[in-house]
């Protein structure tokens, strides 16, 4: 356990190596960073300069226009970045200061609305060199804040801030320690952190969804997303006003049953919401709770899962929603457009039982109110019971006595649909058959997976799979 320093401590530690040497530029919320800086004694040989371009006309003029006239994005706090720090090299000589690894730290935030409509958020980073004649290293960081008064939300940023800078210069070997020191002298409940980056010769080695896991273990953010190609994305940017669709599962691994399901129900969703594939977001989700079921996360298992799902061509949100109408009332934050889910009955039964909503004042009404919101629907995928064979959809499926009306109410209301379209041969796939026949080397579970998938496996070695040598290979 590393030893928790107070932001002014922080910044009198940095103040005090006479080899780093940068700039503070923030926008939107004072300089609230360079503030602790200052007031810690000892900065004129750390801070270059302090600027907050607060006008965007002026702005504008030092680094140029934004597309659509947005000012707090990732794009303008790169470039804020790269210009601060292009201004450093072009200045100051290196053979005058030798030694020196310079640095830029930027913000630009909204904070809380006059009428508190809006609790504001921004994006913060810093560009920074571990040594002096090596690429610069980006961290990256969108926040999004709870407080309810401008000044606490200035004095938070102030602190994360300071953490992000110290955190640069003493954990880029230790990411993960990086991020859990964000939050020194900062509360979970005060900010959100919901992406983070890391990029250069620092963090090379770094998986950025891997340190998206982070965020959700620590309880920094309730839900993190990546596109296909692994990249990190902000949720804001993927679901704003957009429909959405998700399928929730384990994926381990994903089956032709999953696809089945998934495109089906997609195909009800697009015809019953009326848009199309451009305005719908189609998420695959995997929970905390989920990658926790063996015990606590296994990292490579959580990469393999997440690999083969990207190979598929789906975007993935990992969340910390154990109940659906958590992930309901997380997507609702951020769209009025249709939601519809994707569910076995297994994951419907489940939705029906009462013990998941005792924390609920109002029970399982208050939780049944923000599943169905704003026009949700469920598209049931149907289920045959191994061992009696009977096929399991909306009409036969059992609830407890007690909610059987509940339940008429929302089929009858089409809150609860079947999946028309399915294949019946893909009935026959149980993940956790084809799991065993992995671990256990027999054949025959291949062509249960959709094309490429076993390939995939095989050569990486996923889910306990080993490749079987005969003695002939060594004769």
């Amino acid at each position: 356990m590393y030893q928790k320093l107070t932001p002014k401590q922080k910044a009198l530690t940095i103040n005090l190596d006479p080899t780093i040497y940068g700039t503070f530029a923030e926008i939107g919320a004072g300089q609230e960073t360079v503030r602790h800086f200052f007031r810690a004694g000892g900065a004129s040989g750390t801070i270059a300069k302090a600027m907050s371009a607060y006008d965007k006309d002026f702005s504008d003029a030092i680094y140029g226009k934004e597309v659509k006239n947005r000012y707090v994005t990732q794009n303008r706090l790169r470039k804020m970045l790269r210009y601060e720090v292009a201004l450093i090299e072009e200045r100051i000589s290196r053979e005058n200061n030798p030694n020196r690894k310079f640095f830029s730290y930027a913000n630009t935030v909204t904070t809380i609305n006059f009428d508190k409509t809006v609790k504001g958020h921004g994006w913060v980073g810093i560009r920074f060199q571990v040594k002096e004649n090596e690429d610069y290293n980006e961290i990256v960081i969108h926040v999004k804040f709870k407080e309810n008064d401008a000044t606490l939300q200035q004095e938070t940023l102030g602190n994360l801030g300071v953490n992000l800078i110290f955190g640069a210069f003493n954990y880029y070997d230790n990411p993960r320690r990086l991020i859990e020191s964000l939050y020194d002298d900062v509360a979970t409940d005060n900010l959100e952190i919901d992406m983070i980056d890391f990029s250069g010769p620092a963090f090379a080695y770094v998986d950025n969804r891997l340190m998206s896991l982070q965020l959700v273990k620590n309880g920094m953010t309730d839900a993190v997303i990546f596109n296909s190609e692994g990249n990190n994305m902000l949720p804001a940017d993927i679901l704003y006003k957009k429909n959405i669709f998700a399928v929730r599962g384990s994926f381990r691994p994903v089956t032709k049953v999953n696809i089945d399901m998934l495109k089906n129900g997609m195909d009800m969703f697009l015809k019953d919401a009326l848009c199309t594939h451009e305005e719908t977001e189609l998420l695959i989700e995997i929970t905390i709770s989920n990658l926790r079921a063996d015990g606590d996360i296994d990292e490579r298992d959580f990469l393999d899962r997440v690999d083969v799902l990207g190979k598929l061509g789906y975007t993935v949100i990992i969340s910390n929603f154990s109940e659906y109408y958590r992930l309901i009332d997380y997507f609702a934050s951020y769209t009025n457009g249709n939601i519809g889910v994707a569910m076995g009955v297994n994951n419907l039964l489940m939705v029906f039982d009462e013990k998941y909503y005792k924390n609920l004042s109002g029970g399982i009404l208050e939780a049944f109110g923000k599943f169905f919101r704003n026009g949700m629907r469920v598209y049931l995928y149907p289920y045959k019971d191994p061992e009696t064979h009977q096929l399991l959809d909306s009409s036969t499926l059992k609830v407890e006595e007690n909610l059987k009306e509940l339940y008429k109410y929302f089929k009858l209301n089409n809150r609860i649909v079947d999946i028309a379209s399915y294949n019946p041969e893909f009935l026959e796939i149980y993940s956790r058959d084809i799991l065993r026949k992995i671990a256990s080397n027999i054949k025959g579970w291949e062509n249960q997976l959709p094309e490429g998938v076993a390939e995939m496996i095989k050569e990486r070695g996923m889910f306990g799979y080993k490749e079987e040598f005969s003695l002939k290979q060594f004769s």
